[in-house]
């Protein structure tokens, strides 16, 4: 399926590594002008360069921290300057944070709870206008499994990101009339850099780390961000246009819920 994002301009926080980075590449190379947003600047300007070479639309970034309220303005602020206009928005940013429930404390809550929900909230109230205005418009929620089905030990994230799929449903029915779509991704296990860092935090090879894993997946492997992206792409693309208020898991069959 040949998917045309031209004269769509996008945001994609947490944009220069993982699935962010990902997604970024499949809307630019569809033809979406992207704006990618990390707090990092070495790692947000080498994604920039790199996106910018299979691109047929325009890639820019914007350093900035989404868990700060100033910091997700001047990111829109500047896809604004560059784009003149918002169409798309994938709220992406946030590591996964857990542990023991008595171990949490309220400044990790408030922390996780910034990055993954408030940021969503935000960045979605900023471009909401526009998109109401010109009756178009696409928000998607990247979240993950344990936000329908937590296991233990699962908190902060679990609860920041059941609250992000409520919010997809909500919002959904609210934009629906205005012809925007909201929809979530659900990421199971797909091959990231945290996994790599994980391999090395535990010194197991990474290649017996995913293994070990890839046990609990009926697919009987790890997926891959361009599988994640392909998918994210056909949801902010026409061919997408009758599907809203979705939470889709992208998981090789893991997760015990549909």
């Amino acid at each position: 399926m040949q998917i045309d994002l031209a004269n769509r301009a996008a945001i994609v926080t947490g944009g220069s590594k993982g699935l962010g980075f990902a997604i970024a590449s499949r809307f630019a190379a569809s033809g979406a002008d992207v704006l990618i947003a990390s707090r990092g600047r070495e790692a947000l300007d080498a994604a920039v360069k790199s996106i910018s070479a299979g691109a047929k639309g325009r890639v820019v970034g914007a350093q900035g921290d989404v868990g700060k309220p100033d910091e997700v303005k001047r990111i829109y602020d500047e896809g604004m300057r560059a784009f003149g206009k918002i169409d798309i928005v994938v709220n992406n940013a946030g590591t996964s944070r857990n542990g023991a429930f008595e171990t949490i404390t309220d400044e990790v809550w408030r922390e996780d709870l910034d990055q993954k929900l408030f940021a969503a909230i935000r960045l979605t109230r900023l471009v909401w206008p526009q998109m109401k205005e010109r009756r178009w418009g696409r928000v998607i929620n990247v979240l993950n499994i344990g936000a329908k089905a937590p296991r233990p030990n699962s908190m902060p994230t679990s609860v920041s990101r059941a609250a992000g799929m409520a919010m997809t449903k909500a919002l959904s029915a609210e934009f629906a009339p205005h012809n925007v779509l909201v929809n979530a991704l659900l990421v199971g296990f797909i091959e990231a850099d945290q996994h790599v860092q994980a391999a090395k935090k535990a010194n197991i090879p990474l290649a017996d780390y995913y293994k070990a894993r890839e046990k609990e997946i009926p697919l009987g492997r790890a997926g891959k961000a361009e599988e994640f992206a392909n998918l994210a792409c056909f949801l902010v693309s026409e061919q997408g246009g009758y599907i809203t208020g979705t939470a889709t898991n992208v998981d090789g069959g893991r997760s015990p819920v549909v």
